[in-house]
């Protein structure tokens, strides 16, 4: 099986910009859910589409299971997306032996930025760049899974990327 090591954080300010790679638009919704398993679809640029299958119940380690779909196949099986779509563009930041996935979300999340690291075991050193903030992996609300199917119930309690200049803000 394929495993998923993944440590997840708030960005606390732009400085992630400077050496960040292009971005990859994408859309992304949730087909089925369970308590311990979730099936999303995912197109990236428009230009392509990966079904993912992810199984367990923690949020640093799960089973993940990756395949490429036919874009005419992903756009049809997100018009049946459960919830919201969700709207976000990925950057690419190398930091130290690592490398960052900056998600920048768009409506209804606009001002949500999450960064996101793999690593190759649960206790891998990790450099943390200075824009780096509070940890959330443990934190359901900051899933992917939430923000698409739990929207109204969790919207309000997530924090804001800020503004240059001022200080993080909850969405209302």
């Amino acid at each position: 099986m394929a495993k998923e090591i993944e440590r997840k954080f708030l960005v606390k300010h732009a400085g992630w910009q400077t050496a960040a790679g292009p971005g990859a638009t994408m859309r992304q919704g949730y087909l089925a859910a369970m308590d311990d398993r979730t099936i999303r679809i995912r197109l990236i640029n428009g230009e392509s589409a990966r079904l993912t299958i992810k199984i367990g119940t923690g949020m640093l380690t799960r089973d993940e299971f990756e395949y490429e779909v036919p874009l005419a196949d992903g756009e049809e099986l997100i018009a049946s997306a459960i919830g919201t779509v969700i709207a976000k563009t990925r950057y690419r930041v190398q930091g130290g032996t690592h490398v960052w996935e900056v998600d920048v979300f768009e409506e209804p999340y606009a001002g949500l930025i999450v960064a996101e690291v793999e690593m190759q075991t649960e206790t891998d050193s990790l450099a943390m760049p200075d824009w780096i903030g509070e940890e959330v992996t443990d934190d359901r609300r900051y899933s992917n899974f939430a923000l698409a199917t739990q929207r109204d119930k969790l919207r309000p309690d997530l924090t804001l990327a800020p503004p240059a200049g001022s200080s993080a803000q909850k969405i209302t």
